[in-house]
């Protein structure tokens, strides 16, 4: 009985630093490729996309904004 014990320590200790040792080099692996793609971002940065039609302004946006609640507002108190 006693080896049997021992037996199922053992497998459980190497199974166990197994796993550590895999979550370790993980953990480490993905803090170095996240400065490598930190450093690739600095150098080849993304280029924003434009739309077709240019962009709205931030005027014309709040006016649309405003013209909807209003169109809101008033399907509500509807009859």
């Amino acid at each position: 009985m006693n080896e049997l014990l021992i037996e199922g320590l053992s497998a459980m200790l190497i199974g166990m630093g197994t796993v550590l040792s895999f979550l370790c080099l993980m953990i480490i692996s993905m803090f170095i490729m996240s400065k490598v793609v930190r450093k690739l971002n600095e150098i080849f940065p993304e280029a924003i996309p434009q739309a077709a039609g240019g962009g709205k302004s931030k005027v014309a946006a709040k006016s649309d904004d405003s013209e909807i609640a209003a169109a809101i507002v008033a399907a509500m108190f509807r009859k």
